[in-house]
């Protein structure tokens, strides 16, 4: 997202978000807390048709952001393991805005698998595969870059 040209992104959900906030609660995702969104509508779509019985898209403007902290992962590597390690075990990072794949459940659970010890880092790339890239907005200031556009129900 960051450095790129993107001007709507998408968020899946069971309920309509015109004011996205970064809410701290429950487990710990790939990239920490925050508020999820991709430049997919597909894969907002998969998001949303997991949710309860109401499935909406959220749609958003983007703006580059300007003087925030953020972290691209072009694709899955050794240090984007180890970063969503760290963030699964609810280690706190600095950044405002993280972009990159994201491990759906099957990759999660190699995640655990390789966080327990039961296989090794080799094992975890022979198994992961490459997902759709999500886009974390980890701080209210980083929730300035988007602004409500409107929303359809599925």
């Amino acid at each position: 997202m960051t450095g790129n040209n993107i001007s709507t992104i998408y968020h899946g959900s069971n309920v309509i978000v015109e004011q996205p906030e970064v809410r701290i609660y429950g487990h710990f995702k790939d990239f920490g807390y925050g508020f999820y969104c991709t430049r997919f509508e597909q894969q907002a779509k998969k998001w949303a048709l997991t949710k309860g019985k109401k499935h909406f898209v959220s749609l958003y403007k983007y703006t580059e952001p300007q003087n925030l902290k953020a972290l691209i992962f072009p694709e899955m590597s050794d240090e984007w393991l180890d970063f969503v390690t760290d963030c699964r075990r609810g280690k706190e990072h600095q950044y405002d805005i993280v972009e990159g794949p994201m491990a759906d459940d099957q990759i999660w659970d190699y995640v655990e698998d390789f966080v327990a010890g039961n296989i090794t880092r080799e094992a975890f790339w022979a198994l992961a595969r490459y997902k759709h890239p999500t886009h974390q907005f980890c701080t209210p200031e980083a929730l300035t870059c988007i602004s409500y556009k409107g929303h359809y129900a599925l």
